[in-house]
């Protein structure tokens, strides 16, 4: 399965360590702490501007996006989470191979 989600905390965070006097509303810490948790889970992934793409078998890339929440919550009282799956049995390698077949289709139709 191909898994892209966003996590935004918001609110104040419970733990002091995390509530910056004076923090912008940038949540990028709280990203970033949600990215190295799914580059430090070993599965093919690919952040873009928008969302972290996790491939791999359902247990394991909710397991992944579970810990990326709560990694990201530590930065807020609340965190938002958004989740879009392609589950397609039988099916790796699809992190590239999906665009490959779309540029394909693209340099075709030109």
């Amino acid at each position: 399965m191909l898994l892209a989600f966003s996590v935004a905390p918001s609110g104040i965070p419970a733990d002091p360590a995390y509530a910056e006097a004076g923090a912008d509303a940038s949540v990028h810490d709280a990203v970033a702490a949600a990215v190295r948790i799914v580059r430090e889970s070993g599965l093919p992934n690919k952040t873009d501007s928008m969302f972290t793409t996790i491939e791999g078998e359902w247990d394991e890339v909710f397991a992944v996006v579970k810990r990326a929440t709560e990694a990201a919550g530590k930065f807020g009282s609340r965190v938002s989470l958004v989740i879009k799956a392609d589950i397609r049995p039988g099916f790796s390698g699809e992190l590239t191979a999906k665009v490959d077949r779309l540029e394909s289709a693209i340099a075709e139709g030109s």
